[in-house]
């Protein structure tokens, strides 16, 4: 029997892309999923794409859980906290913002209520952090938004490429984005034909992409696109020389992802696209200096429920559990 795994919280989009990525791993073997109104339920009766899978949904509870080595936690933001308190020695991936920030302040600012504490946090890519999450008992996996614009800015801050205090982010995500709750807003008739900007200048990932990237100061604008899932990031800064150029920008996130199976820098003149990255763990980015202004301009695109939840959530997990960081996800996207 190979590591054990559980997923609280089953029933939502990062729930079922944790559930059909756990399913094809290698040494990962799912022996519970839980869920609160759908508890009883058939895995696919409310995941069809995952007809197959033999399990029932249980409810939210330690006892159902208990039985596993890894719990992944994909509650909504605030409720990780209670559960993760009764999983006393197992090894937990939290998809949700209880544990992400240091700063307890901050926490209360965006999200309201007591701070549940901080985790290790669940970018690999950041300098150190690989090794972070291999000696961790608990992850805090990272926000969706937070993961394209993190990889898109940390890299030109940490090398003195770009000014801190003067950055400015443009993102558009797919509607899975917004969670499986039932919301007007997010029917299809609303959707389809349109973008509609949301929580501008008060988006919940701000104290966590400045956290990651060293950011001082950041103006964030989060849009909803008529997609299921995908984000693309547009994120500018301002360099901190004249002699900032497309190459050196360019050289810069080279040689921060050079070596890494999941970030992928493409060849000049290629921009990336959401569809590319639908189904996998990657990350594809692309710079140029703006010609009339100066400012530097990285785009980054992600699949939300990939590299944005699940996806990221079973990489830290791999390297958790001392397996290679590859395990059971896909470089390459699913097209058309």
């Amino acid at each position: 029997m190979g590591i054990r795994v559980a997923v609280a919280g089953a029933s939502g989009y990062a729930g079922g892309e944790l559930l059909r990525l756990i399913a094809g791993h290698p040494e990962f073997d799912l022996v519970a999923a839980s869920a609160h109104s759908q508890a009883g339920q058939p895995v696919s009766a409310v995941h069809p794409q995952l007809a197959g899978l033999d399990l029932t949904l249980s409810t939210t509870d330690p006892e159902a859980l208990g039985g596993a080595d890894l719990v992944f936690v994909a509650l909504p933001h605030g409720e990780s906290a209670a559960l993760a308190a009764q999983l006393d020695g197992l090894k937990i991936v939290d998809l949700g913002a209880d544990y992400r920030l240091r700063d307890g302040g901050e926490w209360t600012r965006y999200y309201g209520g007591a701070h549940a504490g901080t985790w290790t946090y669940g970018l690999p890519e950041l300098p150190g952090q690989r090794e972070r999450i291999a000696k961790a008992e608990k992850v805090a996996a990272t926000g969706c938004y937070a993961v394209a614009t993190t990889l898109a800015l940390a890299p030109l801050i940490m090398s003195g490429v770009a000014e801190p205090a003067d950055v400015v982010v443009v993102a558009a995500s797919g509607t899975s984005g917004a969670g499986k709750s039932p919301k007007a807003h997010l029917l299809g008739s609303e959707v389809m034909g349109d973008l509609s900007p949301y929580k501008v200048g008060s988006h919940q990932h701000v104290p966590e992409i400045k956290q990651a990237t060293g950011a001082v100061s950041l103006s964030f604008t989060p849009v909803l696109a008529p997609m299921p899932r995908g984000i693309l990031a547009t994120v500018t800064a301002q360099p901190t020389s004249c002699d900032i150029t497309d190459s050196v920008v360019r050289e810069v996130l080279a040689d921060a992802y050079g070596d890494e199976p999941f970030v992928h820098l493409l060849p000049k003149g290629q921009w990336p696209h959401t569809a590319a990255t639908l189904g996998s763990n990657s990350a594809h980015l692309q710079a140029a200096v703006d010609m009339d202004s100066g400012r530097i301009i990285v785009v980054s695109a992600i699949d939300n429920l990939g590299k944005g939840a699940a996806g990221q959530a079973i990489q830290c997990a791999n390297l958790m559990f001392g397996l290679p960081e590859t395990s059971g996800l896909s470089v390459f996207g699913v097209a058309p």
